[in-house]
């Protein structure tokens, strides 16, 4: 298993100063292979802005002469080992224990991002409220939280592109039957759509997460 170095909590980017984050909705943003921080957070002013934005740069470097960082190494486009998924998530975990004092923690990723998202609701059921996976998947394995996972069913959304030839197929499969049973998920395939984030597929995210905002909404009382 790989050796995930402890997430740098000086190269992440928020959306507000420290004094207008506590108590509000966090949003933590994590970026694909070969990327960093500031890809996925220029989504941010696009964003419902109830939320907090935090988007956090992953650990690794590729190998030369890809650029930006990686989650886990990838060994060619079909090798991803599960305990270097894993491996990342629990740093993940770690740092939104040591940075956050939100309302209430939701995770958005993209390609590996989104798988690292996944796995951490994996690690920790009742610490995050929901997970946004855009082109990612779900890592194949068991994990002591799954069980939990499959109880509390928070909302996941899943959007993926028919002409995504990134994610294997076999891991896209094992998504299609694994989410189902363990969350409530919602989402999309769109028609021509490649590894990447269309206009379409971020106007149904924006529903998403405004709908998490209604459902944490405090309930009038009954006159």
């Amino acid at each position: 298993m790989t050796v995930i170095p402890v997430l740098d909590p000086v190269v992440v980017r928020w959306s507000a100063p420290p004094a207008e984050r506590g108590g509000r909705p966090l949003l933590v943003l994590l970026h694909g292979y070969g990327s960093d921080e500031n890809d996925l957070f220029a989504l941010a002013p696009l964003l419902p802005p109830e939320y907090v934005v935090a988007a956090v740069r992953a650990p690794l470097s590729p190998p030369w002469p890809t650029p930006g960082y990686s989650w886990y190494p990838i060994e060619g486009l079909d090798e991803r080992r599960p305990d270097d998924v894993t491996a990342a998530a629990a740093r993940l975990v770690q740092w939104v224990d040591a940075a956050s004092d939100a309302a209430s923690v939701g995770l958005l990723g993209f390609s590996q991002g989104a798988a690292v998202a996944l796995q951490a609701l994996r690690l920790r059921p009742d610490a995050f409220a929901f997970a946004v996976n855009l082109s990612g998947y779900a890592t194949p394995g068991a994990l002591p939280g799954d069980e939990r996972l499959a109880e509390r069913r928070p909302p996941v959304f899943w959007g993926r592109g028919t002409h995504d030839d990134v994610i294997p197929a076999e891991l896209v499969d094992h998504t299609v039957q694994w989410l189902p049973d363990h969350v409530d998920l919602s989402g999309r395939v769109y028609t021509g759509l490649t590894h990447s984030v269309s206009q379409p597929e971020l106007d149904d995210v924006v529903v998403f997460l405004r709908k998490r905002l209604d459902d944490a909404a405090p309930t009038a009382p009954t006159p």
